[in-house]
């Protein structure tokens, strides 16, 4: 580089102002909290949940859980379609039991993942598992893309699987398998 090339580096960056980026900063940084004393959910005629929160109407919202595999009741994200959070939910008994019960439901279509209860067949060909098991939904068969990240230990104990049509299955204790379940997975863990 050239001394005028710096020179004129330098000088562009000690024009650019920081003062929106702090603002941003300082704006992401801010917390909502929501409850009964400033929001009100409800579902849409077209059975999406919506908020009224300060006045203003969010027509379609999502949930998102902070910790979707150890807590869904506490520190729940409302969000709007293009991913933009509206406030916090600190626990749902901030609302009444209707409110609350309609935000359960939210949770639990978000975040559907049947159990598995027992695992009946995996055989691995050409970098996919073919897995066979019995859930709490029934029995279903699924193919799992190998490689890292596909099986996770979500607790100490609990095992998140993600088939390759992004549907997930749960293992609530891999410890309580039998030998032979486990020998079927140990080597995905």
């Amino acid at each position: 580089m050239t001394t005028k090339t710096i020179e004129a580096a330098t000088e562009q960056s000690e024009q650019v102002s920081t003062e929106p980026v702090i603002t941003e900063l300082a704006e992401a940084a801010a917390i909502t909290f929501l409850d009964r004393s400033n929001a009100s959910f409800r579902l849409t005629e077209g059975g999406m949940l919506a908020v009224e929160h300060d006045g203003k109407q969010h027509e379609a919202v999502y949930v998102h859980s902070s910790f979707p595999h150890s807590n869904r009741a506490s520190y729940l994200s409302i969000r709007t379609i293009e991913n933009k959070e509206i406030g916090i939910v600190r626990q749902l008994e901030d609302f009444d039991e209707a409110t609350a019960e309609l935000l359960v439901q939210q949770l639990q279509v978000r975040y559907f993942a049947p159990q598995i209860n027992k695992l009946l067949k995996v055989k691995e060909e050409f970098g996919y598992s073919y897995w066979e098991a019995e859930t709490d939904s029934g029995i279903v068969k699924f193919t799992v893309r190998g490689g890292v990240g596909q099986i996770k230990l979500v607790t100490p104990v609990r095992l998140l699987i993600t088939d390759v049509d992004g549907n997930r299955f749960i293992i609530p204790d891999y410890t309580a398998l039998s030998d032979k379940e486990y020998r079927m997975i140990e080597l995905y863990m």
